[in-house]
């Protein structure tokens, strides 16, 4: 009885550079004197795909992108829009190696992740960046596991890939109850970036205003009842910190999300 054969199918060799992964595009005013090679969009393609499945993107914000991001709800803050189209802007002209990141603060459900997740997906496929999201709580919490002896990932393993990437997305800054372990590793990540001039975008969902303890302008009983700021979670230090790392955006409203799901029972 003879075997079966494996017809293999044809590869389809891009009609523009014939394969080379170069394209040859015009110079100035379209001389044809003037010609130079490009990456062909076949190659920007595949390496987007490459980054996207890299980039560590949680199924739950798969389907966020800039162009879906709602500004135009009944009841929408005006500040949704100025969010947006300040994330589109970050996104077309981001230097990674040189530009202020962002820092996005807002309520739960304004979009601040959605936000974020458009913006990294804009700058690796039409961009070709290598970007990480990271939930802030997971971030740590892989840290603290590295040091299981049984696991054979160190803490570099981890963190390497957090401090080489183009742009870092860094969401619910502030989310783990603060320690002295906490801050010194928020201060390794966020110090190691900045000196190293990288781009980094956080999301929170705490006020940007001081710790309780760095603001004398707050009498004792109403230092006690408010709420906790960002800078009682990651201290000041950190706080000034993001000041010279991120351009500040923040997005007002009510919990969006929860309203549209309260308007589907009725």
């Amino acid at each position: 009885m003879q075997g079966s054969q494996v017809v293999k199918a044809p590869v389809e060799i891009c009609p523009l550079c014939e394969g080379t992964g170069w394209k040859t595009v015009a110079g100035n005013a379209g001389s044809t004197n003037d010609r130079r090679v490009a990456r062909c969009d076949c190659r920007l393609r595949t390496r987007g795909e490459s980054l996207l499945s890299a980039a560590r993107i949680p199924r739950r914000y798969e389907h966020c992108e800039l162009s879906n991001y709602d500004t135009d709800f009944p009841g929408a803050h005006p500040s949704l829009a100025e969010g947006h189209f300040i994330a589109s802007g970050f996104a077309k002209k981001c230097d990674p190696r040189g530009d202020k990141g962002l820092l996005i603060i807002g309520k739960i459900g304004t979009g601040k992740t959605h936000l974020a997740v458009g913006i990294i997906k804009e700058l690796i496929v039409n961009r070709g960046l290598a970007c990480l999201f990271y939930d802030y709580r997971e971030l740590l919490k892989e840290i603290q596991n590295s040091y299981n002896a049984t696991v054979q990932t160190t803490e570099l393993d981890v963190l390497r890939p957090v401090f080489d990437t183009d742009v870092l997305v860094l969401d619910e800054l502030g989310a783990v109850k603060p320690t002295e372990w906490v801050w010194d590793t928020v201060s390794l990540i966020l110090n190691t970036r900045y000196n190293d001039n990288r781009t980094t975008i956080i999301t929170t969902n705490f006020e940007d205003q001081p710790a309780a303890g760095a603001s004398g302008s707050l009498s004792a009983a109403r230092a006690a009842s408010r709420g906790e700021t960002l800078g009682d979670r990651i201290g000041e230090r950190m706080r000034s910190r993001l000041h010279e790392m991120c351009r500040i955006v923040s997005l007002e409203g009510t919990d969006f999300r929860q309203k549209f799901r309260n308007a589907n029972f009725r």
